[in-house]
């Protein structure tokens, strides 16, 4: 069935077929007969698993980029994640590149994106992940914003999956005053996360990925890990902070990463993002700027992980990301080491089906 349907998709372009399927979820989890039926569609065997002080119902979760503001959180659900991460989130609504700004590679089984963090913001975001900050009909129609709304958070309905957000600076905020940027969707975000992840190594924001450097890295994170305290104090809550990082780092600049995460208190890292290089590809739309994510970063993909695990040594648990294209993939990364796998670009090419089949293969 997906088959059919990917050739459909596929004749449209990228972004447009992302925004349909994107759409349809959203309406799917919002009737709840639909939204049951996708469970009983895609109903998965319970894999519980405990990370960063967290109970996921099983290890395979949806990567940031797909739900970049969270409206369909429900609908993406009910395809069996044990985990949802949305975003990237800005403080400030951007957006993004110009287009075309996608790329299937199909020799490849591929895509190279260069989006860079196209986001409607941290209000928007928090009025889905809040109703209770919602405007009603009346307040629509005429422009009035909801007022003298408390900022306790409304729970919203996640179908058992553990819910992350991914926070990015905005693009025209310089380097030295990333740290305001992400502090503030901290503060912005800790009460509706069940965990946050620090994204400094997207390869489409100019200038992003210096701050994976030791020195930079540690001074932002240690001022989160500070905020952190207080809002864990303020909400009575732990709130776990994963840093994401990218796949082109050397050995020796990964394990400075690394660090910098440690020393700063950090509770996870995610490995990793997409990569600029080309190697390997046969697709002629090699050329086009921006991160490759797929099967081409499978190799890279495992390297990092394997060097990770060895840094951290047990210290903090690893989520791996990047080149899982099949239940096989996910597996090796798991018995590896890996505490969580996420996926996207698997998604992509084998259809939501993916997440059943990892689990099956468990």
């Amino acid at each position: 069935m997906y088959k059919t349907l990917r050739s459909l998709l596929f004749r449209l372009d990228p972004e447009r077929a992302h925004a349909l399927t994107l759409n349809a979820l959203r309406i799917a989890g919002y009737f709840y007969p639909s939204y049951k039926l996708l469970e009983l569609i895609y109903k998965a065997p319970s894999k519980p698993v405990s990370v960063f002080g967290l109970t996921f119902k099983n290890p395979v979760g949806l990567a940031a980029g797909y739900d970049k503001d969270g409206i369909s959180i429900r609908g993406i659900a009910a395809l069996g994640f044990g985990h949802i991460e949305i975003g990237t989130v800005t403080p400030r609504p951007q957006t993004g590149n110009p287009s075309p700004r996608i790329f299937r590679l199909l020799e490849d089984d591929a895509v190279i994106n260069r989006m860079g963090f196209p986001s409607k913001g941290a209000e928007f975001m928090q009025r889905n992940l809040n109703p209770s900050l919602r405007a009603g009909w009346f307040e629509n129609i005429y422009g009035i914003l909801p007022r003298n709304k408390k900022r306790k958070v409304t729970s919203i309905n996640k179908g058992g999956a553990i819910l992350g957000i991914n926070l990015g600076k905005n693009k025209e905020t310089p380097n030295e005053e990333a740290v305001l940027d992400y502090l503030s969707l901290l503060q912005n975000f800790a009460a509706y996360a069940d965990y946050l992840t620090i994204n400094v190594s997207s390869p489409n924001t100019v200038g992003l990925r210096e701050l994976q450097g030791r020195a930079a890295l540690e001074s932002l994170l240690t001022h989160l890990h500070q905020q952190r305290l207080i809002e864990e104090k303020n909400l009575e809550k732990r709130i776990p902070i994963l840093v994401k990082l990218a796949p082109d780092l050397s050995a020796s600049e990964l394990d400075d990463s690394i660090e910098a995460i440690l020393r700063a208190k950090m509770d996870g890292i995610i490995v990793t993002n997409t990569t600029l290089s080309r190697e390997g590809l046969r697709s002629s739309l090699k050329v086009e700027a921006g991160g490759l994510s797929g099967s081409p970063l499978k190799a890279r993909g495992e390297a990092i992980l394997h060097q990770t695990l060895l840094r951290v040594n047990g210290e903090i648990s690893v989520v791996s990301a990047g080149g899982i294209m099949n239940a096989e993939d996910a597996k090796r990364r798991l018995d590896m080491g890996a505490a969580l796998v996420q996926v996207y670009t698997g998604l992509i090419y084998r259809g939501p089906w993916l997440v059943k089949e990892v689990l099956r293969a468990l």
